[in-house]
This record gives C-alpha cells, structure tokens and sequence, in this order.
C-alpha cells in the first residue's frame, strides 16, 4: 500500500503555499532546458547577440520575466486561496455552523477547481505575455502547447498536496458538522476524467512535440545534405558565375517538396537577388552570421520547420549564396497529425470514462454488501471513518459509520466482561471460560478492525495515487478488487468470532469431545497471517513464516481453535518484546515422527524459572493487573481436548522463548 511522503503532510497554509511555488519553479527550470530542444531552436540562436538583433529580447531573460510573473501571482493566489480556509483551535472552537459547512464545502469544491485553474491559466498567461513580447503567433502557439502540457505536470503534483491539505480540513470539522458530505457532487467517474486525463495529455502531447522534434530535425539534416552535394555538385568556389546562368542552374535541381525553391544572396549585404518567396530577417542573418559554423545550413525563425541548404561561390555580384530554401515538413502533414491526436484524446476520455463507471458499479457494490453487514447482528465496532470525499467512497464511508452505531452497544459489553476479567484473576473454571471468551475475540475484533483501517487506507492511497501518471487502468481495477476482498474477510471475521464462541461453549460442556473438521496447514497459515496482519503492523513487529513439510496436509479438528492458540502465542510474543519496533517472530511449521510441529519463536527477554515451573499447571501471568493468566491456559486444554496433541515450550532469560505445539497426523 503505498505510504504519504512528509511532503504530503503540509498543514500549514503558508509553507503549502510556498512548496507549490517552488514545484512550479522546478518544473519551470526544467521547461528551460527542454524548451529549446523541443521546439528545435536553430543552434546559435539564443543568449546572444544575434538573438538581441532579431527579437530584441534574450531567451533567458524572457523566459525569466514571465516565469517570475507566474511565480509571483501563483503565490499570491495560493495564499488567498489557503486563508480562506485557515483552521486554528481557538477559531475552530469559536466557529459557527454556517462557517463550518462552507469550510467544508470549500475543502470539497477547491480540489477540483484548483486542478483545472492550475492546468490552464499558466498557458494563456504565458500566451498573453508572449504575444506582449511580438512573438510569431506560430511559435506561441507552439510554446502553449509545451507549457500546457508541463502545467499538467504541476497541476497534478498540486493536487496531491492540495487534497491531504482539503482532506485535514474536512477531518477537523467532521464532528462539527455532523460528518456530512456537502459541496460538488462528482461521480466517481467524472472525477477519474478530471484526475487522470491531464497526466494523459501530458504524455501525449510531450511524446507528439519530441517525436516531432526528432523526426523534424532527422528529416531537416536529410534534405540538407541532399541539397547541400546537389548545390556542391552544380557550382564550385573557383568559378565566377553570372547570377541569370546560376538562377538558371538552380532551377534545373529537381525539388523534394512543392514549397521548396532557390535562392541567391550576397554573402556580405544579405541583398536577395533571387527567391520566388520572400525570405525573413532571420534566415538572412542567420546564413551571414553563422554560415561557416553550420556550413551552410540555415533556419527560418525558432520553432519553424523551413530550413535552407546553402554553398557560397563566387559571382559577377560579388561573393554570394546559393541554396535551397525548404520545407521539413508540409502542412498537409501536420494536419493528420493533429487529427490523430484529437481521435486518441477522445479514445482515451471514452476509456477513462468507463473504468471509473466500473469501479463506481465495484464500489456500490461494496455499499450494499456492507449495508447486509449493517442489518445483520453479527458485527464489529471499529474506528469511525471521516467523510472525505462526496461520492461513491463517501457513501462507502457513510455505511461504515450506520454499522459503527449497530455496534457499539455489543462492544460496550465485551469491554466490560473484560475489564471483569481482568480484575477476578484467579477464577474457576467456568469464569477461565468466560474470560478465554473475551481473549480469544480480542484477535478478530482487532482483524476486523484492521481490516476497515485496509479499506479506509485503499479509499485515501486511491485518492492520493490517481494522479500518479505511472497509475494505470489496471491498478484501479486491483484496488476495487482489493476493497470486495477487504469486504469478504470483514465477513469471515464475523463468522470466524461466532466460531470461537461455539467453540468455548463446547469445552464448557466437555473438553474431551473430538472435532470432524479438516483443514490444510496453508489454510491454517493463510489465517493466522490475516488476522495477526493488524496487530503485528501496530506493534512493527515481523512474522517470518517459515513452512518446512507440504502445505496440503491435512489436520483433524477444528481450524478456529487451532488459530487461536497460534494467534494467542504469537500476542504474547508481541507484548515479550515490550512495545520495542522492529522485532521478529519466527512461525515454523514441520513434521517430525508423523507429528505436525507449529514452532513460535521469538528473541525478548524470555521467562524466569519461577515462570517456567507454573506454566501450564496454573494460572500464571507476567503482565501484572493487564494479563489475567487464562490465554496459555485455554491454548493448553485446547490442544490436549481437541487435538489429542500436546505444547512444550523452551525458554532461556535474556534471549527468548519458543513454543511448540504437537499435533498427531
């Protein structure tokens, strides 16, 4: 599951503000150094002199006026935007309803709205202050583009800070404002299209520009070098040529494209003596700036696919060039192009659209699964869940949170039996049996529990991964699948707790009467590690399973029981290590002597002699007013009752202690 980084814990408007700005501002330093590339800047062409003259502005220095703008109005919005929803105790403490339910709305509406604000407004900003600038509106629209794509990238990244930020605001005031869900209702399939489909464009739009760029610089060297040994092939530098015999040589050279045409221009003036188009300032200062270091091979203005292959020779007008003015790439072919790109777009929105009308179905389904649970009178209490989100999760949530109310009352009770318990240590046999009652549904009550904080953990990590634009179709389908399965173990649980109260009501009866259930040892395994998965990450502990004969043998009896004992040793040597992280806990399973041996084994502090010398022949607990002695004890006469098996254990202070249980094959 994946985990929140630090970053995305920001609580405090104006550092959120800040670590926004500065997103912005690494994603702008990265756009500097693809810019050129991408649009295939001519080289030579910016941070110099030469630029100074044709466009009057350097490139750096451009490019850092309006990305300082950006920054600055990004700032300023984002503040505005954050003290709207400013949340300290004493104001909190001090709100009214109406000031909670439109913070609340707020929290639930600004997401969204910041996405799509974030996507476009940098754009037109930019468009804005390049055509400010006189800015060819062909290279605008080009630049747009890259900038649209690379505001995509940012507004993603906000929007993961952006929603943990909304998320702790609808947190705060759940109680207040009864824990309802208000705002935009999105369904859940509008709000994949919102999410994904700029990580989408992104991609699309980077892979067609560099693509572009690729082909268009591969091609353009292609046609030079073409032109270029058809000029070298037609004219040399010893000659001196009348300009009407090299028009007329020129001429005579067969073009690759219908726009393609010659040109001659003095060498020193730039004077064009012959073009049948019109050439601009840059391709003839360009050619007389740069001719000998790009040997001949000149350029029409930034981000344009018209080049030029030229040779210099001698005339009767002087030094001139000769060459062929070209076209990389026609219109006709862009076109496609752009058609394409607009069909996949509309391919992909249809795609999205319909994953998330799936996952939207899953998750109703999910709701009216856990409504049954709801209406049912075999249920948990667990945490209540916050309503986050205004959609089918909310409603998921919502379910939840009716089953919380069912249940708190048959909570309440188990708590009180315990606390019973825990204060009469040394009962009878029939009040050992009602406190193993309550141990033994301490570990379900605790899956479960985990189990919902799962769901709760698959609802956030959906919420903060959507726009992750290495999330594909498939890792959203896995997580719907990931909550039925959720749903479906809530549901054994709750069987499972039934189990064990049937189970202790028939040692109360006899302990001697024999179980005709069968299981697997990979069954038994499977169990164990779902409902110690809780428990286990609350402590940071680790369970190495280790199973050492084959999975698929069989053991007589009853699974549940067996589960419990294991689960029971595997708590005590949780609490062995004394609320110390980052311990490990061996479960080994073999077969010795046509005996099934189940090994816990862990590393603590291990057991005294005094502890040794009672265990298992009475009541005997090392936890003090918290232990009441009857886990080992009701683990024990399982074993013996049920199994025909026995427990021995091995325990050395200062390194640990290991139990084995024997079971006869």
């Amino acid at each position: 599951m994946m985990k929140s980084i630090k970053l995305f814990n920001i609580d405090n408007e104006k550092r959120l503000a800040l670590v926004n700005t500065l997103i912005f501002a690494v994603i702008a330093a990265v756009l500097y150094f693809v810019l050129p590339f991408v649009l295939n800047y001519p080289p030579n062409s910016i941070d110099n002199n030469f630029q100074m003259e044709i466009v009057g502005i350097k490139y750096t220095t451009q490019f850092m006026i309006i990305i300082s703008v950006l920054l600055v109005l990004l700032y300023i919005a984002l503040r505005f935007i954050y003290s709207k929803l400013s949340l300290s105790d004493d104001k909190l403490k001090n709100a009214s309803k109406a000031y909670i339910e439109t913070l609340r709305k707020k929290s639930f509406n600004y997401p969204y709205m910041m996405l799509l604000l974030e996507l476009f407004v940098p754009s037109i900003i930019i468009a804005s202050l390049l055509f400010a600038f006189n800015t060819e509106a062909e290279l605008v629209i080009r630049i747009t583009t890259v900038v649209f794509s690379f505001s995509a990238v940012f507004a993603i990244f906000s929007y993961m800070l952006n929603k943990k930020f909304f998320s702790n605001r609808l947190i705060a005031t759940a109680e207040l404002a009864k824990n309802e869900a208000t705002g935009i209702r999105l369904p859940l399939y509008n709000k994949l299209l919102i999410q994904i489909l700029p990580s989408f464009l992104y991609s699309f739009v980077l892979i067609l520009l560099i693509s572009m760029s690729l082909m268009t610089k591969e091609k353009g060297e292609l046609l030079y070098h073409f032109y270029r040994q058809e000029l070298l092939s037609h004219f040399n530098e010893e000659t001196v040529y009348d300009i009407s015999e090299v028009e007329n040589t020129l001429n005579s050279i067969e073009f690759k494209s219908e726009g393609d045409h010659a040109l001659i221009m003095s060498a020193s003036t730039g004077e064009v003596y012959y073009s049948p188009q019109k050439l601009n300032n840059f391709f003839i200062e360009y050619a007389l700036n740069f001719y000998d270091e790009t040997e001949g091979y000149t350029y029409e203005y930034y981000g344009q696919n018209i080049e030029g292959a030229l040779v210099k020779i001698n005339t009767n007008k002087g030094e001139c060039y000769v060459g062929i003015r070209y076209f990389v790439f026609a219109n006709t072919f862009i076109v496609p192009f752009i058609l394409i790109a607009g069909f996949l777009i509309i391919i992909n929105s249809i795609f999205i659209f319909y994953i998330g009308k799936d996952l939207s179905n899953d998750i109703n389904s999910v709701i009216d699964g856990m409504k049954h649970i709801s209406d049912s009178d075999d249920i948990i209490y667990a945490n209540n869940l916050p309503i986050t989100s205004h959609d089918e999760i909310g409603d998921l949530t919502a379910s939840f949170n009716e089953i919380q109310k069912l249940t708190k009352t048959y909570v309440d009770q188990l708590h009180s039996s315990q606390e019973t318990l825990m204060e009469s240590e040394r009962l009878a046999s029939l009040g050992q049996l009602i406190g193993g009652i309550a141990h033994n549904l301490k570990t379900p009550i605790m899956s479960i529990s985990g189990a919902l904080e799962g769901l709760n953990g698959l609802i956030k990590e959906y919420n903060e991964s959507i726009d992750d634009p290495d999330v594909t179709s498939q890792d959203h389908h896995d997580i719907a699948k990931d909550m039925s399965e959720w749903i479906l173990k809530i549901k054994d649980y709750t069987e499972y707790m039934s189990d064990i109260i049937t189970a202790v009501k028939g040692q109360a009866v006899t302990l001697s009467e024999a179980d005709s259930v069968h299981f697997t040892l990979d069954e038994l395994v499977k169990r164990v590690n779902i409902l110690m998965k809780h428990e286990l990450k609350n402590a940071i502990i680790y369970l190495n399973i280790s199973m050492r004969t084959d999975e698929n043998t069989i053991i007589n009896g009853d699974i549940n029981s067996l589960v419990q004992v294991i689960n029971n040793m595997i708590s005590n040597s949780i609490q062995a290590y004394e609320g110390k992280p980052n311990k490990n806990i061996d479960l080994i399973i073999e077969t010795k002597d046509n005996h099934v041996l189940i090994h816990i084994k862990d590393y603590a502090s291990g057991m005294s002699q005094k502890v040794k010398d009672k265990l298992f022949k009475e009541m005997i607990t090392t936890k003090g007013k918290n232990g009441t002695g009857l886990g080992l004890y009701m683990s024990y006469s399982t074993i013996k009752a049920h199994f025909n098996g026995d427990i021995t254990f091995e325990s050395e202070e200062g390194k640990g202690t290991t139990f084995t249980i024997m079971l006869p094959l």
